[in-house]
């Protein structure tokens, strides 16, 4: 998950970079960080906690220069240590740099032993202080082959942004799993986003997403940037989760709306809906623009009857089970006028442990609905991903050795469907690839 961002040749680097991630919040919660070079040197702010914690206005007035990036924390690799926040920097015989990451590294522990072998001293747990540690100890010249390097020693899912007292660099691995996207401040400045959803906030104008196995790199007071392609076997795969669950829906990710796409997996489980119903009822906020489609197709009536608390906070990205047990009550409150005696349907994204949809339709019992079915706008997630998505392990996985039926009456519902992976790979479009591992177990990267 997490969030990424960089700006260069701005004069206002550090409040862009704090509005950017302030629109990315949604990947990320556990901290928050930025690194801004003034020309001689890199400065770093970075503390546990959501973006307005973080920063302030006397914060940000202390972070001066024209080249910033940024990063919002949600913890796959790693800890909950401050030590884990990123940006990562250090001071290296070429001068300062700093690195953000969204994505995990598959050879991390690998690399990091040898690391450790050759005398290099880690003060994270993370697999983004690995590229830190290559970059410093490669016998190339240049930065840009430096870094080119350590991409070509590190196995995994990743959108890298780096920054050297003069310069930016943008990369993405070879398979583009995790999103990151270019475009144009009005002041002629350049950013590099997570999501496109950022560039609407700071009124920048989108220019191209970046390529698979492709860096771009930016230097202070050019209106230019260089492309190389790191990698020139490249195999797109663009994480079927991005659409699914992670970005916002306003966001266009390679090329295509997430809120269109989420409506077309509403409207493709809304064909395989067999109950009668009184409405359609989302799972607020990530089920909603599936329910659109879902009740349009069916020409339901669409009821927002249960109301989510916004200052709560997203329970999958929270770090323990018991603060995701609480946090359902606390963050979705069914609303009993409308739902007492009814027959509906619930839409939500995803199954993953299938505590909180158990949770969902006892509030809704609770509430005096008659009859609840509940309707998946994805397919089964029954393998662990590995890429960047808070899913570790297959015993957390409900679907991973269970039927669903037994899902079913585990949770409670009267009847419960999900898209297959054709009818999730038709709703995102046939033209292209998508890691799909949370689904058929395909470990591509290797």
């Amino acid at each position: 998950m997490c969030a990424v961002v960089g700006v260069i040749n701005s004069k206002n680097a550090s409040t862009i970079a704090y509005y950017a991630l302030f629109a990315m919040q949604h990947r990320g919660q556990e901290a928050s960080g930025i690194s801004v070079s003034n020309g001689e040197n890199i400065k770093t702010h970075k503390a546990k906690g959501k973006v307005d914690e973080v920063f302030n206005t006397q914060i940000l007035s202390q972070l001066q220069g024209n080249l910033a990036i940024g990063h919002n924390r949600y913890s796959t690799a790693g800890s909950l240590s401050l030590h884990d926040a990123q940006p990562v920097s250090a001071t290296c015989s070429f001068g300062d740099i700093a690195l953000v990451h969204n994505g995990n590294l598959i050879n991390k522990e690998e690399i990091r032993k040898e690391l450790i072998e050759n005398g290099a001293i880690f003060h994270s747990n993370m697999d983004t202080e690995n590229v830190i540690h290559l970059i410093a100890r490669s016998k190339q010249k240049k930065l840009k082959d430096k870094f080119i390097e350590a991409l070509k020693l590190s196995k995994g899912a990743y959108s890298f942004i780096l920054a050297s007292k003069n310069q930016l660099f943008a990369a993405r691995d070879p398979y583009g799993v995790r999103p990151l996207s270019l475009a144009r401040l009005k002041d002629g400045g350049f950013v590099i986003a997570s999501e496109t959803c950022a560039f609407d906030l700071i009124e920048a104008e989108f220019i191209r997403d970046v390529k698979a196995g492709e860096m771009l790199i930016f230097t202070e007071g050019k209106d230019e940037f260089e492309s190389i392609q790191v990698f020139e076997e490249t195999n797109p795969r663009i994480c079927a989760f991005e659409y699914i669950y992670l970005s916002r829906p306003d966001s266009v990710i390679e090329g295509k709306s997430v809120y269109e796409v989420r409506k077309k997996m509403g409207e493709n489980l809304a064909k395989k809906f067999k109950e009668k119903v009184d409405f359609v009822v989302p799972v607020p906020d990530s089920g909603v623009s599936a329910a659109i489609g879902f009740a349009s197709y069916l020409n339901l009536p669409l009821e927002m009857a249960i109301v989510r608390n916004h200052y709560v906070g997203r329970t999958f990205i929270e770090p323990s089970q018991e603060l995701r047990n609480f946090k359902v009550k606390l963050k979705l409150n069914p609303m009993k006028e409308i739902l007492k005696g009814k027959d509906i349907v619930v839409i939500d994204d995803s199954i993953v442990r299938g505590t909180t949809s158990k949770k969902i339709i006892s509030l809704l019992r609770q509430a005096g609905v008659r009859k609840i079915h509940l309707a998946i706008a994805c397919a089964q997630i029954k393998f662990p991903d590995v890429y960047g998505i808070d899913t570790p392990t297959f015993k957390e996985l409900i679907l991973a050795d269970k039927s669903i039926e037994e899902v079913r009456e585990f949770i409670d519902a009267d009847s419960l469907i999900f898209l297959d992976t054709c009818e999730l790979i038709a709703s995102m479009g046939k033209e292209r690839e998508y890691s799909l591992v949370s689904f058929n177990g395909d470990y591509f990267i290797k």
